[in-house]
């Protein structure tokens, strides 16, 4: 069994690469917070039971790609390589057509951050218990 099959790992780096990509979006923002006209962008929150299902269900095996000799190398799944943009419409646009808020995007910034950080510390630790149960240090 790889590791990228164990549900924890599979649900855990699907949120990573979210998290990964919400970052990259929330910087676009920052960089665009003088353009006129420019609409603040943000992902689509992930559903955990859409993710669950994803990561348990027989649609997995369908997903991946199949190796046909054994000398061949398995590649990861690129499914969750891109999510669902919308537009955020948590704050009104200035006389310019801008609805970039700086305050909101460093507050949306730092979280996704806080966010980042505990999955892969979770990833770390779930990696470091299953080293624990097969005896190495």
């Amino acid at each position: 069994m790889d590791l990228p099959d164990i549900p924890l790992l599979s649900m855990l780096k699907t949120r990573m690469s979210w998290l990964n990509q919400r970052q990259d979006v929330l910087t676009q923002n920052v960089a665009n917070a003088d353009t006129p006209g420019y609409a603040a962008q943000d992902l689509k929150q992930l559903d955990f039971a859409d993710a669950l299902s994803k990561a348990t269900g027989p649609s997995q095996a369908a997903s991946q790609l199949v190796v046909t000799d054994p000398r061949h190398i398995a590649l990861p799944s690129a499914d969750n390589s891109s999510f669902e943009s919308i537009e955020a419409g948590d704050t009104e646009a200035s006389p310019n057509g801008n609805s970039v808020s700086l305050e909101q995007e460093m507050i949306k910034v730092s979280d996704t951050q806080a966010q980042f950080q505990a999955a892969t510390n979770l990833y770390s630790k779930a990696l470091s218990m299953m080293r624990t149960a097969i005896g190495q240090p």
